[in-house]
């Protein structure tokens, strides 16, 4: 079951945010998801924080997803990592 909530974290993340890259990893309720997106430039911390928990919603709302650690990046700062 958690391979399945991963693979819908990428797909969701990768649709709604147009990212090229999401790492996911967790324990099954509690997650730490890293989202690079083009979308995220010239956004504040908060802003892109609400991007990811609105792709997010459907399964924080029903409790699959408990808790979310992120990082959120735009390509030119994955690339400066």
């Amino acid at each position: 079951m958690n391979g399945q909530i991963d693979q819908w974290i990428e797909q969701v993340l990768k649709e709604a945010l147009s990212a090229e890259q999401v790492l996911v990893g967790g324990d099954g309720r509690h997650y730490e998801i890293t989202v690079v997106s083009a979308q995220f430039e010239g956004q504040r911390p908060v802003k892109k924080q609400q991007m990811v928990y609105a792709a997010l919603n459907e399964k924080i709302a029903d409790g699959t997803i408990h808790a979310v650690m992120m990082q959120t990046l735009t390509p030119a700062e994955w690339q400066a990592r």
